[in-house]
């Protein structure tokens, strides 16, 4: 059981104070009925509960799947610059809502929402080894010396070497398309590997992390819930061979 002010700015719908302006003007219903208390306690797992008309449905968690654009910082609040967050529209915005992994201000591609701290956790987890996919135009002609570099692990001034990458070239030039497969996320690990092949990054993409791929038709800045498919999908991964 839930109080109904709280369900509703649960699943999004307002703040607290805007919903119990509403719930008292009678624009809630609960199975069809005008309610007009706040407090009123309902089974929101049971109970069809609609607002301006709208049903509202309840969701234990939300996953959206956004484009990240370049420009916008990966973080839930920011006193001076736009955060992901604040792409959302203010019905999406649910409380608890946290971007699960970090991409940086300039890159671009993949990225999920969700107030589903225990998924979160796995998918970063050191330990679980989720495999993500990026790709990058670097400066320099891309080589063979390359792939097998970024395969047996490189020096890129932690304590440990980085774990194996897989490296595939996709365009090799004065400016090379090349697209990478970590297994481990540490910090601005792409554009520090490449750097120690003297190519520093231009731009950067994440593709995929773990069997969630990027919607290519999502534009830059746009988002959508996931699918079942793609839910089912987020915990697993495939073993880098």
């Amino acid at each position: 059981m839930m109080r109904l002010d709280k369900f509703l700015a649960d699943m999004g719908q307002g703040t607290r104070s805007e919903l119990k302006k509403k719930i008292r003007s009678g624009l809630v219903t609960v199975n069809g009925v005008p309610v007009c208390r706040p407090e009123q306690k309902i089974e929101e797992t049971v109970q069809k509960v609609c607002i301006d008309g709208r049903a509202v449905s309840y969701e234990l968690h939300v996953y959206y799947m956004m484009n990240k654009p370049a420009g916008v910082i990966t973080a839930t609040k920011d006193g001076r610059e736009q955060t992901v967050l604040q792409l959302l529209s203010p019905e999406d915005r649910r409380k608890g809502l946290f971007p699960v992994g970090r991409l940086d201000r300039d890159t671009t591609g993949l990225l999920l929402l969700t107030d589903d701290g225990p998924l979160g956790h796995r998918l970063l987890s050191p330990s679980r080894h989720v495999d993500k996919t990026y790709e990058a135009v670097v400066e320099g002609r891309a080589t063979e010396e390359w792939r097998h570099a970024f395969a047996e692990g490189m020096d890129i001034g932690d304590e440990k070497p980085t774990l194996p990458a897989q490296l595939e070239i996709l365009e090799a030039g004065e400016l090379s398309r090349i697209r990478i497969t970590l297994r481990e996320g540490r910090f601005h690990q792409i554009k520090r590997m490449c750097q120690a092949m003297g190519a520093p990054v231009r731009s950067l993409k994440r593709l995929s992390m773990g069997g969630l791929r990027l919607d290519e038709s999502l534009a830059p800045g746009e988002y959508r819930r996931l699918t079942e498919e793609e839910k089912a999908q987020l915990c697993l991964k495939k073993p880098m061979p």
